[in-house]
């Protein structure tokens, strides 16, 4: 996890070196397919901080690994060995939508946002995308994507999360409290609703 931050960078911050996300599944865990899967670790810029500081995240099932791997059979592409399709099993649409409607659930009161406001928005943009089209986009696509489909009153918190995710603005969600709560508790009402019709 220390290594992995040398190969990566907070967006915005260098030209040159981009921001890390990696998460590592054993093939055992995820062979035959259920869910949640469990993962052996994961970095991300968000965790910089624990990090630097000694603590780290130790292996855990999480729903989110669903998604991902949906992700990697759909966009995927190797850089060693055989391609995704070739060692993983296919996802069931029902697991990525339970696994939307878990990954949201963690969400629930300002403390469980704090410090992570920017992340959590841009996750509930993509998991409404999915929620919505059955596809998976990146949080940048997403958040746009979204905008054009928010109530005027929850645009800002998507917009500035977005650029924030771009290394265009400084991060001021945490000063904007009740809009981000307002918005959280919107989004994950709307990607309930969404993932109960799809299931009807």
């Amino acid at each position: 996890m220390t290594e992995l931050l040398t190969a990566s960078a907070p967006a915005g911050v260098s030209e040159v070196v981009r921001p890390l996300e990696v998460t590592i599944v054993a093939q055992s865990s995820i062979t035959p397919w259920r869910h949640p899967a469990r993962r052996e670790l994961q970095f991300g810029e968000w965790l910089r901080e624990d990090i630097e500081a000694g603590r780290f995240e130790g292996a855990m099932t999480d729903p989110d690994v669903t998604i991902l791997l949906s992700k990697v059979l759909l966009h995927g592409n190797s850089l060693v060995g055989p391609e995704p399709q070739e060692v993983l099993g296919p996802v069931p649409a029902s697991d990525v939508m339970q696994a939307l409607l878990e990954t949201a659930a963690q969400w629930n009161v300002p403390e469980d946002w704090a410090g992570e406001e920017k992340h959590i928005v841009l996750a509930l943009a993509r998991m409404w995308f999915t929620a919505s089209t059955g596809a998976i986009a990146s949080k940048d696509d997403a958040a746009h994507w979204l905008v054009e489909r928010l109530p005027a009153e929850h645009r800002m918190v998507v917009l500035h999360a977005a650029a924030v995710y771009r290394g265009e603005a400084d991060d001021q969600l945490a000063h904007h409290p009740k809009a981000v709560s307002a918005f959280i508790h919107y989004a994950r009402a709307e990607i309930v609703n969404m993932v109960a019709s799809r299931a009807a």
